[in-house]
């Protein structure tokens, strides 16, 4: 049964987007089966997987208004091992057309449960909100990973995301865990990116990914190719920065996946 991870803060324009495409992409080329759910409005993981949100039309909109079922979501990408449920900005009304649905904030896990043993890996790309679409990616997820930018307030709004988690254990999923908090965007040429990185590993401890996410242009201009890092240019740093990531989330979940393969150095 694969693990199901959100990529959530609720602060926009902090690499949300950027790390579910490329770790997800980084998990599939070791060849784990891996499912990317774009659950965001803006639809950037969708585009920047390959998929032209014009021809989307069953999308997790549909899944989260009971009109489709799962399956008939799923896009292939141009990685093999990695499926794409693409979003719509029909989604950006979902939340109000949710609101007399029976259990709705578990739409999304009773959805996933029917495909999630087909993959190793189901990674779910949050909105830039604490609203009832992320609602529905943490109760549906077993963990979740917190890309925080080396910039000014980096902090700023993360106790109410912690919050919002210690509620969605206590009263949807007791399980729900921390994977790990990622920086990004991170330049080593500035005293501030390791002020920021210094300050977030005080805070987080040993939650912090030791893979950090450099300030790179192939990283940034990947999406407009509708490519992820590795395909675009496999040689760059974004695209090498990612492979650590998944590296380090295979080893500490390498229980689940005893007969897979690892990523090495």
């Amino acid at each position: 049964m694969g693990k199901v991870i959100s990529i959530a803060n609720q602060k926009g324009g902090v690499g949300k987007t950027t790390t579910a495409i490329n770790l997800a992409a980084s998990l599939a080329a070791v060849e784990h089966p891996t499912l990317v759910i774009d659950i965001d409005p803006q639809s950037n993981t969708t585009s920047g997987l390959g998929i032209d949100t014009k021809t989307v039309t069953n999308s997790v909109y549909e899944i989260m208004i009971g009109s489709t079922d799962i399956e008939d979501t799923i896009r292939q990408t141009e990685l093999d091992f990695l499926d794409l449920v693409p979003s719509h900005i029909n989604l950006v009304g979902a939340e109000i057309e949710m609101i007399d649905r029976e259990e709705r904030e578990r739409i999304l896990k009773k959805a996933i449960e029917s495909v999630r043993d087909k993959y190793d890996f189901v990674i779910i790309d949050c909105p830039p909100s604490l609203g009832l679409l992320t609602i529905n990616a943490l109760t549906a997820s077993n963990s979740i990973v917190i890309p925080v930018q080396c910039e000014y307030f980096a902090l700023e709004g993360l106790g109410q995301l912690l919050n919002t988690i210690k509620i969605v254990r206590q009263h949807l999923n007791p399980d729900l865990d921390i994977e790990g908090v990622l920086l990004t965007m991170y330049d080593t040429r500035t005293r501030l990116s390791n002020q920021v990185a210094d300050e977030v590993k005080r805070y987080f401890d040993d939650r912090v990914f030791k893979a950090v996410i450099a300030r790179n242009i192939r990283l940034a201009e990947a999406p407009s190719f509708g490519k992820p890092a590795l395909l675009y240019d496999s040689t760059s740093v974004g695209a090498k920065n990612y492979l650590a990531l998944a590296r380090e989330i295979i080893k500490r979940n390498k229980k689940l996946f005893k007969n897979s393969p690892v990523l090495t150095d």
